[in-house]
């Protein structure tokens, strides 16, 4: 019984490794959490896990503002170096 269940366990972690390869800023965020936790009372495992969760969600906000500045950029009206739009 002992040995399916560590099977399962293993299975499930290796079945969430590539979800885990694209969280952007989750390492920084842990690191800085798990600091924090600790010198905040001993709990470096729950300031690192809040750490990931808030540095990822910063990430995926910039990346989406990023996204959004690349597609206004690219749908502003091209004009002639040198030559100004026309103005009031």
């Amino acid at each position: 019984m002992q040995k399916i269940l560590i099977t399962l366990v293993a299975g499930a972690c290796a079945a969430m490794m590539p979800a885990l390869g694209s969280a952007k800023g989750c390492l920084k965020g842990a690191a800085v959490g798990g600091v924090a936790g600790h010198v905040a009372g001993h709990h470096a495992v729950a300031g690192a896990a809040a750490g990931c969760v808030i540095q990822h969600h910063r990430e995926k906000v910039r990346a989406k503002a990023a996204a959004q500045q690349s597609a206004q950029q690219k749908n502003a009206p091209a004009t002639a170096p040198g030559l100004q739009p026309p103005g009031p």
